[in-house]
């Protein structure tokens, strides 16, 4: 794509030394507090107008009123600070009369701005000050973004996608001079803006930038971001993706071809509440129909599912987009990359190309908007020329740059004090920089001699049971694991393995049904009451004696069982340990009893010890994944490693030492008990 002046849309926005402007844009953090400056004066001004929808809308329709005038009007016309509130109004209706007509993709004949008076002159002032088109497009697309950053978060499974992912996933697929880069879910455009950006900081001409969406707001905001940026031969259509490609308009249909692109980029809508349905679209897809797993291999089926999720279809529509041998990075929840009930999407993935590698996103990626934990998916479609690979790339990104806030956070040195770059600025700590230029250099030399997280290789024959999650093979404990082995003081001991031998008895908790919370005094024991090893009983949740007798037997607790937190968010692996105190007790179906059997080498309490080493509680989290709305560790609870102390006596001392804690907890707490007794 070449970026000569044409007379059409955007072409005239390399036009350089406008002699109307008062004012030049110094720096992008003046115009991006510009911009959020008249946003946040919308929202605390403008009566009437308070949805951010709405307010974007407005000033984007201002916004080209000034773009207009740097484009058409000779110097010396339409000087805000020589007319009054009512002349001016007058004058910039009037003005995006004339808009509308020059930017027909953008905006319709019936738009009109609807913020009058003062605070119309308030905020064309404000803008009539800036030098827009001589400014680096860096500049105003950086701005533009803080714009329209608060707009779109939540409405139907749409999250803004944070600018430091979608760089990630450019530079790992690096776009080369003639592709053609298409994002089927694009919303606001973020993804089409910095592929542009991406090509132009690399002195690359020829290539093509689409994007579709069916939200037609959000396909206007993307043509203006993109057309800010990269005026020449892209296109923002407004179309439904999933649908068939018949029921397209002709000009979508002739510009959006399937397998005509080289390179998908695309964060699609999630999310179970947001279902595809419909035989018509989901007939085109074989990851809409049913799959079934036998003697280990999963095969499709011909009855087709009544709704599916948006991000299951998407993946597979984003391939047919895509030529043999072409490339895509998906943002997906990270259920898919591990739920059982997912793993039949994997084994079509392995037919149809090469799973490249994944991402895991830190669990702050999109928060404040949504706390859906993300990965990243690499993958290349199947051709004559793709070559087979025994390897993919895993990273695993702990810190994103903000935190679960939205907070921007940085690098800190023990101190707690700021670690500033070489300009004196606050380093991000956003490991998402550091990680693309490791994958970089194992996609170009295989190298992966580095052991963490942020960048490794594994065998395509280690992966478990269709399992994607990065977490899961995470190299640092498996080499601290292995570490520990070779010391010789420790042997390394699965639970499963102590559950086999029958050293080891797990079971888990019932259900007993809100209606009977509140009915009594016996603690009902859920994963929030498992707390610093002990049991906090929450007496809004107590039981009657009638319900106690309904389900003791069943859950049969013992003094120095082990109770496990199982499921739940950023609970799971909480450990308490039943006293005296607690034997007249029911517990929660997400809460598992461990009960060690009495002739076994080691105790109770020195099995405490072992699941609180940061070493174990690292593995269970390693291997939490998010099923259906719930994280849970599931059975592979069987999978954690337990390093025993080869030195009985070592193992004597931390045994007597965890009992005497637990002992000590129990006598406060009934001291405390007896104390509001008397």
């Amino acid at each position: 794509m070449k970026t000569e002046k044409k007379n059409n849309n955007f072409a005239q926005l390399t036009i350089e030394n406008s002699k109307l402007l008062t004012g030049r844009i110094e720096s992008e953090n003046n115009l991006k507090s510009l911009f959020r400056d008249i946003r946040d004066y919308f929202a605390g001004n403008v009566t009437g107008i308070s949805r951010d929808e709405t307010i974007a809308q407005n000033i984007m329709r201002i916004l080209f009123c000034k773009i207009f005038i740097e484009l058409e009007m000779p110097s010396g016309l339409l000087q805000p600070d020589t007319l009054n509130d009512k002349s001016l109004n007058k004058a910039v209706i009037e003005l995006f009369e004339k808009v509308k007509i020059r930017f027909p993709d953008l905006f319709d004949s019936q738009e009109t701005i609807e913020v009058t008076g003062e605070d119309l002159s308030w905020i064309v002032k404000k803008l009539w000050k800036l030098d827009l088109l001589s400014a680096d497009r860096d500049v105003v697309g950086d701005a533009f973004e803080e714009l329209i950053g608060t707009s779109f978060r939540g409405g139907e499974g749409q999250f803004f996608t944070p600018r430091n992912v979608v760089e990630m996933m450019i530079e790992v697929l690096s776009p080369k001079s003639g592709d053609r880069i298409i994002d089927p879910a694009c919303g606001s455009g973020g993804f089409l803006a910095h592929s542009a950006r991406f090509m132009q900081k690399n002195g690359i001409t020829d290539y093509e930038i689409i994007g579709i969406d069916k939200d037609s707001f959000l396909a206007k905001i993307a043509r203006t971001y993109l057309l800010l940026l990269d005026p020449g031969k892209n296109k923002v259509h407004c179309e439904n993706s999933l649908e068939n490609p018949l029921s397209w308009s002709s000009q979508s249909s002739e510009a959006l071809t399937l397998e005509s692109f080289d390179i998908v980029l695309t964060n699609p809508p999630f999310g179970a509440k947001i279902p595809v349905t419909g035989r018509e679209i989901l007939s085109q897809y074989q990851l809409a129909s049913r799959w079934n797993l036998n003697d280990g291999i999963w095969e499709i089926s011909k009855e087709l599912f009544e709704k599916q999720p948006p991000q299951i279809i998407f993946i597979e529509r984003c391939l047919q987009f895509l030529k043999p041998g072409g490339k895509m990075a998906i943002v997906l929840p990270e259920g898919i990359f591990g739920n059982p009930s997912d793993r039949y999407i994997w084994e079509y993935l392995n037919k149809v190309g090469r799973i490249d590698g994944i991402v895991s996103l830190a669990q702050e990626t999109f928060q404040p908007s949504t706390h859906t934990k993300t990965s990243v998916l690499f993958f290349t479609k199947k051709s004559s020329k793709l070559k087979p690979s025994d390897y993919l790339f895993m990273s695993i990104a702990e810190n994103i740059g903000h935190n679960k806030n939205g907070k921007l956070t940085y690098l800190t040195d023990d101190a707690g004090i700021s670690i500033l770059d070489k300009f004196g600025n606050p380093i991000p700590n956003d490991d998402l920089p550091i990680i693309s230029a490791r994958i970089k250099k194992i996609l170009r030399s295989g190298d992966s001699t580095k052991v963490d997280k942020l960048g490794y290789t594994i065998k395509r024959d280690s992966i478990h049971e269709n399992i994607y999650i990065p977490e899961f093979y995470n190299p640092e404990i498996l080499y601290e694991l292995d570490q520990l082995e070779n010391s010789r003081e420790y042997r390394i001991l699965a639970i499963g393995d102590l559950v086999k031998n029958k050293s080891l008895k797990i079971s888990r908790g019932k259900e007993i049904g809100s209606n009977f919370y509140g009915t009594g005094n016996i603690p009902f024991v859920r994963t929030s009451d498992i707390v610093n090893w002990e049991i906090k009983f929450d007496p809004i949740k107590g039981v009657s004696q009638d319900v106690y007798n309904m389900f003791c037997k069943v859950m049969d607790i013992k003094e120095k069982d082990i109770l496990f937190v199982n499921d739940g968010t950023f609970l799971i692996g909480r450990t308490a340990m039943v006293t005296r105190l607690d034997l007249k007790i029911l517990i929660q179906s997400h809460v598992r009893k461990l009960r060690l059997a009495s002739s076994y080498e080691f105790d109770p309490f020195y099995l405490m010890y072992l699941l609180n080493l940061d070493i174990v509680q690292r593995q269970i989290k390693a291997k939490t994944f998010v099923q259906a709305t719930i994280s849970t560790i599931g059975n592979r609870l069987d999978e954690i490693k337990l390093p025993v102390h080869t030195d009985k006596l070592q193992i004597e001392k931390i045994s007597k030492e965890v009992q005497a804690i637990i002992t000590e907890k129990a006598n406060l707490r009934e001291r405390t008990m007896n104390l509001y007794k008397n």
